[in-house]
């Protein structure tokens, strides 16, 4: 009969999960002595926060729960970091916990923690295995939870000794979820509103899209003409460089596409919350009544009239409602015809001019340049600082799959989301921007890069400053500088004594050279890290401070 640590293995397998993100821990040996075999890749990272933000950009990927395992204490709270982003950006995601044994809990064991009580706001479940014969039952339950509706993180236990028991049990069947679809009405009724409407626009986000669903949302916005616009970071949802393209609804905002949504009749939210960040601090809708009559799609009903109530509320994934009304008969000419095109130019006048910036090495001269070099199918990743408005402002995302980023504004996100896109994917590019502060929040995953031979490229934007707080810093307590400075090691000889290709990178010039070598190092297998030495008075896009 096998053990309880075997049974977790084997149920994994049996749903198909071929990568597990670790940090070990002797509270769930059991496990990693059956994870020896190799059936599924055990990737170590060198903290949990950085497994479990591997595990998370796993999910993001696949649309399946990327799975993470640390050990009880010190561990899941390290992790928690990955776990909040997978709430945030509703990605499907499983953490397995090693735990005290049943009989040391409750007295205040060495690093016990209930599981059960203490993270149930970070996650959508939370459960202890008590029995090893019921782990096929909650490993079945929790890839549910974890896909089902609004997908997002569960937290499973386990106790050290009941993995270490034997059950006759085998695993459960791999988990499909139920799909929402639109009833008949309401694909009626959408059709009926939208042969009304003057203005109407498309903004998509949220999760559970998949490479079919984009292509018919791209097909829908072709038959009917209609603008469509994207939530922050989910830019890889829509090609933008299709006439169709409206821009990104996220920070920094177009004003002009602002405008176009505030004017909008009929405002079409397929997929996404639209919380804070895309509706602008809750500003751009009147809550709870929006003046703009409002169709909400979301697979989680929960989110339908949380903020916001809808005229019309569709408790559908995307793909299942863009199928639905693939049917609809769209005018010959519409009452709205050409405003997709307007919306292009706007979006294209935003980003195509990148501003003058001073300073030897600019950050649009990188952009430019990795505009230059990379084809579409590269990946870009980033965690959160001023230095991601260049990327999400000016890169070109053109299909979907390529662009890992937290909706949660976690800093540190970006290199191990590099590494978990570079093993979903070897052949693509996968290039990962960072601050200097937002580097260091997880640089030592460059030695998990480094030692599985994987060929990303890192770009560390030093600025010498926490950028965006010493922003808001300068906006609220001008001339009042406190605890925004930052003191950066030589980030390329850091790179070289884990033998990446590595280099200083002064001026335009030198990234002009410099950037078609680290992608040629990484090619070969090979991490690569660019340390970019920015001007520190470039704050944002056209904006300067004082150094």
């Amino acid at each position: 009969m096998p053990t309880g640590g075997e049974l977790i293995v084997q149920c994994l397998k049996a749903q198909g999960a071929d990568r597990i993100f670790c940090v070990p821990g002797e509270s769930y040996l059991a496990v990693l002595d059956a994870l020896a075999d190799g059936a599924i890749e055990t990737v170590v990272a060198r903290h949990e926060g950085g497994a479990s933000i591997m595990a998370e950009a796993d999910g993001k990927m696949t649309g399946r729960p990327g799975i993470c395992m640390v050990t009880r204490g010190p561990g899941v709270t390290n992790a928690l970091a990955g776990v909040h982003i997978a709430q945030q950006d509703s990605t499907p995601m499983i953490l397995f916990v090693g735990q005290v044994t049943r009989g040391e809990r409750g007295r205040g064991g060495f690093q016990e923690v209930d599981y059960r009580r203490a993270f149930g706001d970070f996650v959508k479940w939370s459960d202890e295995i008590d029995d090893p014969a019921r782990i096929p039952e909650i490993v079945s339950r929790a890839y549910h939870v974890a896909m089902s509706g609004r997908p997002g993180p569960v937290i499973l236990a386990l106790p050290e000794d009941m993995l270490r028991e034997s059950a006759d049990v085998a695993p459960g069947p791999r988990v499909e979820v139920a799909e929402p679809a639109p009833l008949p009405a309401s694909v009626a009724a959408f059709g009926e509103m939208l042969a009304e409407a003057e203005r109407p626009m498309v903004v998509a986000g949220g999760s559970r899209w998949t490479p079919e669903a984009a292509a018919e949302l791209r097909a829908f916005s072709e038959r009917w003409d209609l603008p469509v616009a994207v939530q922050f970071r989910r830019a890889q949802l829509f090609d933008q460089q299709h006439p169709n393209f409206a821009g990104d609804v996220g920070l920094g905002i177009n004003p002009a596409l602002k405008a176009r949504l505030a004017e909008s009749d009929l405002l079409i939210l397929l997929g996404g919350r639209f919380s804070e960040i895309p509706s602008q601090g809750f500003t751009l809708l009147d809550i709870p009544a929006p003046k703009q009559r409002v169709v909400h799609v979301h697979p989680g009903p929960e989110e339908l009239g949380r903020v916001y109530a809808p005229a019309l509320p569709v408790n559908a994934t995307p793909g299942a409602f863009l199928g639905a009304v693939r049917e609809l008969n769209a005018p010959e000419r519409a009452a709205w015809a050409g405003s997709a095109a307007a919306a292009h130019a706007d979006f294209l006048g935003w980003t195509e001019e990148l501003p003058e910036t001073p300073g030897a090495l600019a950050m649009d001269h990188v952009i430019r340049t990795m505009r230059h070099h990379l084809p579409p199918e590269a990946v870009v990743t980033n965690g959160a600082g001023n230095y991601a408005i260049w990327v999400n402002r000016f890169w070109r995302f053109r299909q979907f799959g390529t662009q890992l980023a937290p909706v949660s504004g976690s800093m540190g996100y970006g290199l191990p989301a590099a590494v978990a896109a570079k093993l979903r994917d070897p052949s693509r590019p996968v290039i990962c921007l960072a601050g200097d502060g937002c580097f260091q929040m997880t640089m030592n995953e460059f030695g998990t890069a480094a030692q599985l031979g994987l060929g990303v490229v890192v770009l560390v934007c030093d600025n010498g400053m926490y950028g965006t707080i010493r922003m808001h810093q300068e906006r609220e307590y001008p001339g009042r500088v406190s605890a925004t400075g930052i003191v950066n090691p030589d980030y390329a000889a850091m790179a070289s004594a884990y033998g990446a290709y590595a280099a200083e990178v002064p001026d335009n010039t030198a990234f002009t050279t410099l950037f078609p070598q680290a992608l040629e190092a990484a090619a070969e297998g090979r991490p690569a890290l660019l340390h970019l030495k920015l001007d520190p008075r470039v704050i944002a896009p056209g904006r300067l401070i004082e150094a």
